[in-house]
């Protein structure tokens, strides 16, 4: 918790996260700095590749935190998401209270316990000791019934178990909800968050974040290779490529020692594989496109 009279100390949180290989810009690590002051949870929308849900794991490692991550999906429900009863270990109680090798199963009520209820991530990061990274993460592919069940979790840190009761969390969690915009997220889940929109790195960030991760590779290499990723984002493409494909790209080039983009564009069509991801995308970049994008992309 943070006192009155505190500063937003923005840097300390962006030189964490850079230390644990994470280069935020410096909205994000302002808006990560409110999340954790007034204990809110931060929606963070923008395109799939943008680095979202790196952003959760970032933080986590950068305070030493536990990170809980529920990944959502179509006909997501609260058995996979929050809590389910343990029916074999239930069962088991059952026979033995027959058999007499077991007290303390009076009633039903006595299966409903603690002790027969398994912690779905929700449930993990509600009732976690310690304060953990809950991500919940692509919410907008879970369908609408899911997304107001969370709207208690989001406002009141607390999960109501109808044979138990409410349990609230013993430590606030930092939430990170994120969402590909693929649906319209309700207004309900929206005012219970912080927001961010995380988009693409400018390129001299993008450098910034290739640099940090692959330190061996050739700054020449580096500055043509996002220099070109930066011009194929404007190209008409199904899918556009995101910070993990121009990683994966770049790594690719560094294992072929190459401490440049080569001349030859037929030798750069060969590598895109890393980069784009459907069978349009790839006839539409031809020779004549890669050299179009390899002489603009030059210093």
């Amino acid at each position: 918790m943070h006192k009155p009279g505190d500063t937003m100390d923005t840097g300390a949180i962006h030189e964490r996260l850079q230390r644990a290989g994470y280069v935020p810009d410096e909205g994000l690590a302002s808006v990560l700095w409110l999340a954790e002051a007034i204990e809110r949870p931060l929606l963070l929308e923008g395109d799939a590749g943008v680095g979202k849900t790196s952003v959760a794991g970032a933080y986590a490692n950068a305070t030493g935190r536990r990170l809980v991550r529920l990944q959502c999906y179509e006909g997501l429900d609260l058995q996979q998401a929050v809590y389910e009863w343990n029916y074999g270990r239930q069962l088991l109680a059952i026979r033995r209270h027959e058999t007499g090798a077991a007290q303390g199963l009076a009633d039903d009520h006595a299966l409903f316990q603690r002790d027969f209820l398994l912690e779905r991530p929700l449930l993990q990061a509600i009732t976690s000791p310690a304060p953990c990274v809950l991500l919940i993460d692509e919410i907008d592919r879970a369908d609408e019934a899911f997304e107001a069940y969370l709207l208690e979790v989001l406002a009141e840190y607390q999960i109501t178990v109808p044979e138990i009761g409410t349990l609230k969390a013993k430590t606030i969690p930092l939430v990170l909800v994120t969402s590909n915009g693929t649906r319209e997220l309700s207004d309900a889940l929206r005012r219970r968050c912080l927001y961010h929109f995380l988009d693409y790195p400018d390129l001299a960030r993008e450098m910034e974040i290739v640099k940090t991760t692959l330190p061996d590779a050739s700054m020449r290499l580096v500055k043509e290779a996002v220099a070109l990723i930066h011009r194929l984002r404007k190209e008409d493409l199904q899918k556009v490529p995101g910070i993990a494909e121009t990683l994966d790209w770049i790594r690719a080039l560094h294992k072929l020692e190459w401490r440049a983009l080569p001349e030859d564009a037929e030798m750069i069509l060969r590598t895109l594989a890393c980069v784009l991801k459907t069978k349009d995308d790839r006839w539409q970049v031809t020779s004549e496109t890669g050299d179009r994008l390899r002489s603009a992309a030059s210093p």
